[in-house]
């Protein structure tokens, strides 16, 4: 304590290479302060690459040593839960980072917390769709979007989010997934991933703290319907039996069409939302570093990344989502017969290929001139994702060069391409509908402006899970609407995108929940 009270703190800037060692940064932390004795935190780093002859690492360090006149900085006080012993019940559906982490904080606060999710633990599911791509054979419960972690489980584990007002949840989130095992750059890295082969093992490690805490997880349960009393939720039916629960909390993520339309049925309102369709684009990894570097590559960073957007034509916004650099793209079905497809980076972001979703933002009602309820728009998604199964005759992406597809040119030919099952040529403009097609090219024609050899990529597949077309109508204390006990969060909910966003989601609504008692 009278060694603390005798330091002094100081906030610094640096700049240096991208190939920087840790004695440089220490070397030039004691220059800039004119230090001997300190120690030091990084806080910020991001690369600044708007000068390709002087590209480097922009750090923001905090630095505390005696030789520091001043006061300590005053930390950020963290997430608090509070903990007593409780005989309450919940019960959580859904093992993404929304579900997952109401899980664990209502654990935390004293609930007894029963997590339930429809697919296997994460190494049984990585079984599964080795299986799905050796075989073309689809097990809807185990998959790129179901299964422990969901489906930013088999993604590149990004934790961005451009939400407000949740340092104390995202600080929480951080933390918990850093002592499961995820790189301590999360904490500072200004676009931080965790890379899906890092997830495996932070998912047994995450469950296993769930565990330890008290709390059960249930795999291969699948939630079929809710008996309902007087508002109330009494009991949540199962492939498995029944479940009873003081409260029920529902994170179905953004696939989970036969989870939404049970609750539709069973009386939760929705309303029908803005939500984005497109494909995923792909490039050689080498062109958008070039692009975005002046050079093939650059010792220290991985690969490059981008984000476009366009207002396009004025009728769709047309922009870049989700991109993966190194990465691939992934067949991301949940149902039999659609095909869709979602892009997946590993952690050293190494592979040949990057991928982005190239999508319209659109409005289903002005769409299609009329209002969509949310049950016909889950319908009209779910005809879409079958027609591109339906002119692939399986799992095969529908594809066309970027400029095949401003040119309205069909390929003769397929192309190489990191996805699994190959590409079948198509006139891709015809399979969304015109309006949204026409968007899409001329957003695709600003792009071409804005990133040099983007006219070289090629549009693969379908790209419609950037968030649900639909969202429930919630109270004041995020129940749902009419329910007393009721909560749907995360992606499914219609009020979260990502793992970051999802896993606030989950927090704030468990605090919501802890508070009421």
């Amino acid at each position: 304590m009278g060694e603390q009270a005798d330091m002094g703190h100081a906030d610094v800037t640096i700049a240096l290479p991208t190939d920087y060692t840790d004695d440089l940064l220490v070397g030039k932390i004691r220059k800039q302060l004119s230090l001997h004795e300190f120690s030091y935190q990084i806080d910020r780093k991001s690369l600044d690459a708007r000068n390709k002859k002087n590209i480097h690492w922009q750090i923001r360090a905090s630095v505390l040593s005696p030789e520091i006149k001043g006061t300590l900085p005053v930390c950020p006080q963290p997430l608090s839960v509070p903990h007593q012993k409780r005989k309450e019940k919940v019960l959580v559906v859904g093992s993404g980072p929304a579900g997952f982490f109401s899980a664990l904080v209502l654990q935390k606060a004293g609930f007894k917390a029963t997590l339930i999710e429809r697919g296997s633990n994460v190494g049984q599911r990585a079984g599964e769709i080795k299986k799905f791509e050796s075989t073309s054979q689809l097990n809807p419960a185990n998959n790129y979007a179901f299964g422990e972690g969901g489906a930013g489980a088999f993604s590149d584990g990004k934790l961005t989010s451009r939400t407000k007002n949740i340092s104390k949840e995202k600080q929480f989130v951080m933390s918990t997934y850093i002592r499961a095992g995820a790189p301590k750059e999360i904490a500072y890295l200004l676009h931080p991933h965790l890379g899906s082969d890092n997830l495996k093992k932070i998912l047994n490690n995450l469950r296993d703290e769930f565990l330890s805490l008290g709390g059960r997880m249930l795999f291969d349960i699948c939630l079929q319907d809710l008996k309902i009393k007087n508002k109330r939720v009494v009991e949540a039916v199962t492939n498995k039996g029944g479940l009873e629960a003081d409260f029920y909390i529902i994170a179905p993520g953004h696939s989970a069409y036969d989870t939404y339309r049970m609750l539709m049925r069973r009386g939760v309102k929705f309303r029908t939302k803005n939500f984005a369709i497109g494909f995923r684009v792909e490039h050689t990894q080498k062109i958008i570093n070039q692009a975005q570097w002046g050079c093939g590559a650059l010792p220290g960073v991985k690969a490059a990344e981008y984000r476009l957007a366009s207002p396009a034509d004025g009728h769709w916004p047309v922009y870049t989502f989700c991109m993966c650099p190194g990465g691939v793209i992934v067949p991301s079905a949940s149902q039999q017969k659609t095909n869709i497809v979602n892009g997946m980076s590993l952690y050293a972001r190494d592979g040949k290929f990057a991928n982005a979703a190239c999508v319209a933002g659109i409005d289903l009602n002005k769409l299609n001139k009329k209002e969509i309820s949310p049950m016909a728009a889950l319908d009209w998604l779910e005809t879409l994702e079958r027609k591109f199964y339906e002119y692939a005759n399986g799992y095969q992406a529908p594809f066309c060069s970027v400029q095949d597809f401003i040119r309205r040119k069909t390929p003769e030919k397929g192309t190489e391409t990191s996805y699994v099952f190959g590409l079948a040529p198509a006139p891709l403009w015809t399979l969304l509908p015109d309006s949204i097609s026409r968007s899409i090219a001329q957003g695709l024609k600003d792009f071409n402006k804005k990133l040099k050899g983007f006219d070289t990529g090629h549009l693969i597949g379908l790209e419609s899970k950037t968030s649900s077309p639909v969202q429930a109508l919630s109270e004041d204390n995020r129940q749902c609407a009419g329910f007393e006990n009721l909560y749907l969060i995360g992606e499914g909910s219609g009020y979260s995108g990502g793992i970051i966003s999802s896993a606030v989601h989950g927090i704030k609504t468990a605090m919501r929940l802890i508070g009421g008692f």
